[in-house]
């Protein structure tokens, strides 16, 4: 059984009687197997991660400067046109719109994944339900975005094949091919955040000083590097269901 962090205990002591009755409400499949501790601890470091983020926000937008912008606001710019011009160069025209969805998608990713360097804290993208959210709302996102700009019919059009005497053997491939970019999405995430944190644990256990610092560093790069691919394979997803013929 996995050991409850103290934000976790924190959380089921103030609320574990109207989570535990909310899903007890819902299918059995979704009630808790302690009633006492219905909060796991990926679900309280998701929670945590949001609360920070939305106290960044709020920091930056609160302290934002035309004349002496801070070093906050300089980093935070640094990150949105990054973005931006990344959303500009494979989607084209427009795609700024989405740049909100992709830079909260990127820094949650991100800081879920440094969480865990933090002592008596782990990353919930090393729990393979995380990750799995994230590729879900990624795929929904980008789905309903291409229905939009789209219609239902040119949309369905691109599962068909370019010749429509192809289209009984195309379509259940394009189906599966498109369903496996959750699956790929969210394996990729977790597999490499739980065996960053399992070899650095593991280090930390064999030699406590010196070569664990090593294996931080490269959890660090890890967390950007995984942040960055999932953004950017989620903006390709995009351009290939929203961008239009010129």
């Amino acid at each position: 059984m996995q050991e409850e962090l103290w934000f976790t205990a924190l959380l089921n002591h103030a609320f574990a009687k109207p989570v535990n009755a909310l899903l007890q409400s819902l299918p059995p499949a979704f009630h808790p197997a302690n009633p006492e501790s219905p909060i796991n601890n990926s679900v309280s470091m998701e929670i945590m991660v949001v609360a920070f983020l939305i106290l960044l926000f709020l920091a930056i937008r609160s302290t934002l400067r035309v004349e002496k912008p801070s070093g906050l606001q300089h980093l935070a710019e640094m990150f949105h046109e990054f973005i931006t011009n990344q959303s500009e160069e494979i989607i084209g025209p427009h795609s700024e719109k989405f740049t909100p969805f992709l830079l909260s998608l990127f820094a949650f990713i991100l800081f879920a994944n440094l969480i865990g360097l933090i002592p008596t804290l782990e990353s919930p993208t090393a729990t393979a339900a995380v990750p799995l959210g994230c590729a879900v709302v990624a795929f929904v996102y980008y789905n309903l975005h291409g229905l939009k700009e789209q219609g239902p019919i040119k949309f369905a059009g691109h599962f068909m094949g370019p010749v429509l005497w192809l289209a009984p053997l195309i379509l259940p491939i394009e189906i599966i091919s498109t369903f496996a970019r959750v699956m790929s999405l969210s394996i990729r995430l977790y597999a490499n955040m739980f065996a960053g944190d399992a070899v650095t644990a593991a280090f930390f256990t064999l030699i406590p000083i010196g070569i664990p610092v090593i294996f931080l560093l490269l959890h660090v790069g890890v967390s950007f590097l995984q942040a960055y691919i999932f953004t950017l394979l989620t903006t390709i997803y995009l351009q290939g269901v929203v961008a239009h013929e010129h």
